[in-house]
Protein backbone atom coordinates (compact mmCIF):
# COMPACT_ATOMS: atom_id res chain seq x y z
CA UNK A 1 0.00 0.00 0.00
CA UNK A 2 0.81 3.65 -0.86
CA UNK A 3 1.98 6.01 2.20
CA UNK A 4 -1.42 7.65 3.55
CA UNK A 5 -2.31 9.70 6.27
CA UNK A 6 -4.13 9.25 8.98
CA UNK A 7 -5.92 12.11 11.64
CA UNK A 8 -5.73 10.11 15.03
CA UNK A 9 -7.08 11.29 18.04
CA UNK A 10 -5.59 10.83 21.48
CA UNK A 11 -7.33 10.96 24.80
CA UNK A 12 -5.74 10.37 28.65
CA UNK A 13 -7.66 11.08 31.78
CA UNK A 14 -5.33 8.60 34.17
CA UNK A 15 -1.62 9.04 35.48
CA UNK A 16 0.71 6.20 33.86
CA UNK A 17 3.87 5.16 36.20
CA UNK A 18 6.37 5.88 33.58
CA UNK A 19 4.29 8.57 31.45
CA UNK A 20 3.14 10.66 34.61
CA UNK A 21 0.21 12.58 34.26
CA UNK A 22 -2.14 12.12 31.29
CA UNK A 23 -0.50 14.92 29.12
CA UNK A 24 3.14 12.69 29.47
CA UNK A 25 0.91 10.13 28.35
CA UNK A 26 -0.23 11.90 25.68
CA UNK A 27 3.32 12.44 24.57
CA UNK A 28 4.67 9.38 25.55
CA UNK A 29 2.03 7.73 23.21
CA UNK A 30 2.83 10.13 20.23
CA UNK A 31 6.24 8.84 19.98
CA UNK A 32 5.21 5.00 20.05
CA UNK A 33 2.61 5.63 16.77
CA UNK A 34 5.53 7.04 14.47
CA UNK A 35 5.39 9.01 11.10
CA UNK A 36 4.05 11.63 13.16
CA UNK A 37 4.25 14.57 10.90
CA UNK A 38 2.39 17.24 13.21
CA UNK A 39 0.71 17.39 16.25
CA UNK A 40 -1.74 20.03 17.95
CA UNK A 41 -1.23 21.71 21.23
CA UNK A 42 -2.45 19.38 24.30
CA UNK A 43 -5.45 20.45 25.20
CA UNK A 44 -7.69 19.76 28.86
CA UNK A 45 -11.11 18.65 28.19
CA UNK A 46 -13.92 18.28 30.48
CA UNK A 47 -14.96 14.42 30.70
CA UNK A 48 -17.86 13.11 29.75
CA UNK A 49 -20.46 10.56 31.25
CA UNK A 50 -18.25 8.40 34.11
CA UNK A 51 -15.21 9.03 32.71
CA UNK A 52 -14.80 11.86 36.19
CA UNK A 53 -11.29 13.22 35.72
CA UNK A 54 -10.94 15.73 33.09
CA UNK A 55 -9.02 14.51 29.66
CA UNK A 56 -5.51 15.45 28.09
CA UNK A 57 -6.77 15.35 24.47
CA UNK A 58 -4.73 16.06 21.12
CA UNK A 59 -4.49 15.05 17.39
CA UNK A 60 -1.72 14.24 15.00
CA UNK A 61 -1.71 13.70 11.34
CA UNK A 62 0.46 10.62 10.94
CA UNK A 63 1.82 8.72 7.75
CA UNK A 64 2.23 5.21 7.26
CA UNK A 65 1.91 2.66 4.72
CA UNK A 66 -0.36 0.42 7.22
CA UNK A 67 -3.73 0.17 5.46
CA UNK A 68 -6.82 1.14 8.18
CA UNK A 69 -7.22 -2.56 9.73
CA UNK A 70 -3.44 -3.01 10.31
CA UNK A 71 -3.23 0.97 11.50
CA UNK A 72 -5.96 0.23 13.99
CA UNK A 73 -4.52 -2.77 15.22
CA UNK A 74 -0.78 -1.10 15.98
CA UNK A 75 -3.13 1.90 17.70
CA UNK A 76 -4.50 -0.92 20.17
CA UNK A 77 -1.36 -2.56 20.70
CA UNK A 78 0.22 0.92 22.14
CA UNK A 79 -3.25 1.03 24.36
CA UNK A 80 -2.51 -2.22 25.64
CA UNK A 81 0.99 -1.29 26.31
CA UNK A 82 0.06 1.19 28.10
CA UNK A 83 -1.85 -0.28 30.39
CA UNK A 84 -5.61 0.19 28.42
CA UNK A 85 -7.84 -2.67 29.70
CA UNK A 86 -11.61 -3.27 28.26
CA UNK A 87 -13.99 -1.63 30.79
CA UNK A 88 -16.66 0.47 30.78
CA UNK A 89 -18.11 2.72 27.78
CA UNK A 90 -16.56 6.37 28.81
CA UNK A 91 -15.18 5.05 31.44
CA UNK A 92 -11.68 6.60 32.65
CA UNK A 93 -8.51 5.63 30.65
CA UNK A 94 -4.78 5.76 30.19
CA UNK A 95 -4.88 6.23 26.90
CA UNK A 96 -7.51 6.14 23.67
CA UNK A 97 -6.19 5.97 20.56
CA UNK A 98 -9.13 6.51 17.49
CA UNK A 99 -8.83 7.01 14.05
CA UNK A 100 -10.74 9.65 12.75
CA UNK A 101 -10.14 10.77 9.03
CA UNK A 102 -7.76 9.28 6.09
CA UNK A 103 -6.22 10.57 3.60
CA UNK A 104 -7.91 7.81 1.12
CA UNK A 105 -11.56 8.71 1.85
CA UNK A 106 -14.41 5.93 3.69
CA UNK A 107 -13.29 2.97 4.79
CA UNK A 108 -16.46 0.66 6.20
CA UNK A 109 -14.46 -2.21 7.83
CA UNK A 110 -13.95 -4.78 8.24
CA UNK A 111 -12.31 -3.38 11.13
CA UNK A 112 -12.33 0.58 11.38
CA UNK A 113 -14.98 2.23 10.51
CA UNK A 114 -13.41 5.81 9.26
CA UNK A 115 -14.67 8.68 9.72
CA UNK A 116 -14.77 8.17 13.08
CA UNK A 117 -18.70 7.87 13.51
CA UNK A 118 -19.22 10.24 16.32
CA UNK A 119 -16.23 12.58 15.45
CA UNK A 120 -18.73 15.61 14.05
CA UNK A 121 -20.33 16.17 17.58
CA UNK A 122 -17.17 15.82 19.81
CA UNK A 123 -15.47 18.95 20.72
CA UNK A 124 -12.50 17.13 22.30
CA UNK A 125 -11.90 15.59 18.95
CA UNK A 126 -12.52 18.52 16.97
CA UNK A 127 -10.46 21.38 19.00
CA UNK A 128 -7.31 19.94 18.42
CA UNK A 129 -7.88 18.17 15.18
CA UNK A 130 -9.09 22.63 13.94
CA UNK A 131 -5.63 23.62 14.89
CA UNK A 132 -3.52 21.04 12.44
CA UNK A 133 -5.76 20.07 9.78
CA UNK A 134 -8.53 22.63 9.36
CA UNK A 135 -9.45 22.35 5.53
CA UNK A 136 -9.91 18.29 5.74
CA UNK A 137 -12.41 17.40 4.36
CA UNK A 138 -15.10 15.44 6.12
CA UNK A 139 -15.55 12.30 2.94
CA UNK A 140 -19.05 12.00 4.02
CA UNK A 141 -20.23 15.51 4.26
CA UNK A 142 -18.12 17.21 2.04
CA UNK A 143 -17.44 20.00 5.20
CA UNK A 144 -13.79 20.81 6.64
CA UNK A 145 -13.05 20.01 9.57
CA UNK A 146 -13.07 23.90 10.59
CA UNK A 147 -16.79 24.14 9.11
CA UNK A 148 -17.93 21.41 11.48
CA UNK A 149 -16.38 22.39 14.33
CA UNK A 150 -17.89 26.38 13.79
CA UNK A 151 -21.30 24.33 13.43
CA UNK A 152 -20.37 22.27 16.80
CA UNK A 153 -19.47 25.59 18.01
CA UNK A 154 -21.83 28.33 17.26
CA UNK A 155 -23.84 29.66 19.71
CA UNK A 156 -27.45 28.89 19.71
CA UNK A 157 -30.07 30.54 20.87
CA UNK A 158 -31.75 30.04 24.22
CA UNK A 159 -35.43 28.72 24.58
CA UNK A 160 -37.74 30.32 27.42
Amino acid sequence: MARTSYAIAIGSNRRHGRHGAPAGVVRAALREIGGVRIVSPTLATPALGPAGRAFANAAAIVESDLDPERMLARLKRIERAFGRRRGRRWGPRVLDLDIILWSEGPWGGPGPVIPHPSFRTRRFVLDPLTRIAPDWRDPLTGLTVRQLHARLTRPRPVRR
